[in-house]
């Protein structure tokens, strides 16, 4: 069996940092233009060769490959194709600040259009056919590695049985990528009209204002303005809200069908949420490359973890069949979530104290965690806060403040914060 890749999104260069210590073998992330998360931090040219020049140094330090991808997966007008020209130019010729060369290791297209000019500009550039190209048979594998591309992501509705039958038609060489975790769109492989018909924001422009998380009602033909409520229950329902996809329990099935790279989705997400599902998904896999049996017997503890991010319920999606009403969340439109992100720990001074960039609020006397790349959790007091002129404080109240932290458990540079939210 090959050991698949976990592949985890970064919407920043603290959270794609966060992704590649806590278990990430690829991260993928999106430039200023032509991807599909527009509202995500995304990275700017420098932050980006920064970013890919720490996963590949990461890698090479801990003696495994780390890769980042870029996005450039809109479904481009003619306004765009000179834009996207200049774009892949520059990460062809991507440096760091002192030189060095810092090229992504692939770009994610769906657009012919986009591929066609990425091999033009980049022709030995390793190219991802992205999920929005509607990849759904292995005919369609078949038609993009003989146009060059690497590997292929998988449209969400497939079954693991279609995509084992994909795996058996294509080289050995072609790569196939899947979703394993993360929101599931409404609308076929992601190619939604909601967004742009009700707010001119284009989801396959990278605009997506995600209409199908909003309370809908029905209106009679002859009765305008009279809006007839459809329940569920008393509090109403949200029909196109889908469940999160979650198939932590089922990692043996993924392998056996195949995958090359398991996806995470989520680069609008925090590094509290890439950190939790990165380090679970990768114990996970990890456990079950050693024995099945080991996976199986800490199945508890992974279910526990990924319960501890944001999420929307869980589904499995279509890889069992087609999904029925027990996929659908009916009564809210709002996320689950356990734990609160602090920050990150970035410095350890001689006395053992910590730095930090604050993400919310909380006190001398708390008592916090500390979540480890290592899968360990660490119980920890607050005994001290500093600003960072040295200032002794109460609390941190205020977001994105520097701070020193006295704990009374030692912490490490990478390590997490997080603090479980009152019952």
């Amino acid at each position: 069996m090959k050991k698949p890749e976990l592949l985890i999104p970064a919407s920043s260069l603290e959270v794609l940092k966060t992704a590649v210590v806590y278990g990430a073998d690829a991260v993928y992330i999106g430039g200023e233009a032509f991807g599909l998360r527009a509202k995500a931090k995304n990275f700017t040219m420098e932050e980006m060769a920064e970013g890919i020049a720490y996963a590949h140094a990461y890698g090479n330090d801990h003696e495994r490959s780390v890769k980042v991808y870029v996005t450039a997966n809109i479904l481009a007008h003619n306004r765009d194709l000179e834009g996207a020209r200049e774009y892949f130019a520059q990460l062809r010729d991507l440096r760091t600040a002192d030189g060095q060369a810092a090229a992504p290791d692939a770009l994610i297209i769906s657009d012919p259009g986009m591929f066609t000019i990425a091999r033009q500009v980049w022709p030995e550039v390793e190219i991802h056919i992205s999920t929005q190209a509607n990849n759904t048979n292995y005919e369609t594998y078949l038609f993009w590695h003989a146009l060059g591309a690497k590997r292929v992501v998988s449209a969400r509705e497939l079954s693991l049985e279609e995509i084992k039958e994909i795996r058996a038609h294509i080289p050995e060489d072609m790569e196939i990528e899947s979703f394993i975790h993360g929101a599931m769109c409404i609308s076929y492989s992601g190619r939604c009209l909601l967004s742009n018909y009700f707010t001119g924001r284009d989801a396959n422009q990278g605009a997506c204002t995600h209409p199908c998380r909003w309370k809908y009602a029905v209106v009679e033909e002859t009765r305008p303005g009279e809006y007839l409520p459809v329940y569920e229950n008393e509090r109403g329902t949200y029909i196109f809200n889908s469940k999160d996809l979650c198939m932590i329990e089922h990692v043996p099935d993924l392998v056996a069908a195949g995958i090359d790279s398991l996806k995470i989705e989520g680069r609008m997400k925090t590094a509290l949420y890439v950190a939790t599902v990165a380090r679970t998904y990768r114990k996970a896999i990890d456990d079950f490359f050693e024995s099945e049996e080991k996976y199986r017997a800490n199945m508890e503890w992974y279910k526990e973890e990924i319960g501890k991010c944001t999420y929307r319920n869980f589904t499995t999606g279509f890889y069992y069949g087609r999904p029925d009403e027990n996929t659908q969340i009916y009564d809210s439109n709002t996320y689950n979530s356990e734990y609160i992100y602090l920050g990150i720990i970035y410095e350890q001074d001689k006395q053992g104290r910590v730095r930090i960039e604050q993400r919310n609020k909380f006190c001398v006397g708390d008592e916090i965690e500390i979540m480890k790349p290592d899968g360990r959790d660490v119980l920890t007091k607050v005994i001290g806060i500093c600003d960072a002129e040295g200032n002794a404080m109460e609390s941190a109240p205020h977001p994105k403040q520097k701070l020193w932290l006295t704990l009374s458990k030692e912490a490490e540079c990478g390590d997490l914060l997080r603090v479980k939210k009152a019952e």
